[in-house]
């Protein structure tokens, strides 16, 4: 989940700066910045990056289902999904560059 520690940067723009350049506070906001508008010194608004939209497999079933597919999953699909993440539980050892 998003939170604002995870933003690379923070910075505060007031109304005015923020609605004379909206697109470069947008360029901003893509690349992991959290921006606070500002009105008399006072936050009034914040933008932030958007939570990434995860789907569940049962919703995606769902979904299959209402839009009437009729494709299947193997019995063993449970199985092999949980041997799967099991096989890759290594500590995470991100590149010195990262």
């Amino acid at each position: 989940m998003y939170n604002h520690i995870m933003a690379k940067h923070v910075m505060h723009v007031s109304e005015t700066e923020a609605a004379s350049d909206f697109a470069s506070l947008m360029a901003r906001v893509r690349a992991g910045a959290e921006v606070v508008i500002e009105h008399h010194a006072r936050p009034i608004a914040v933008l932030r990056p958007a939570e990434p939209h995860v789907r569940l497999l049962s919703e995606s079933l769902r979904l299959a289902r209402e839009h009437g597919s009729t494709v299947t999953l193997a019995a063993d699909f449970g199985r092999d999904l949980e041997e799967i993440i099991n096989s890759h539980r290594e500590p995470l050892s991100p590149p010195a560059w990262d």
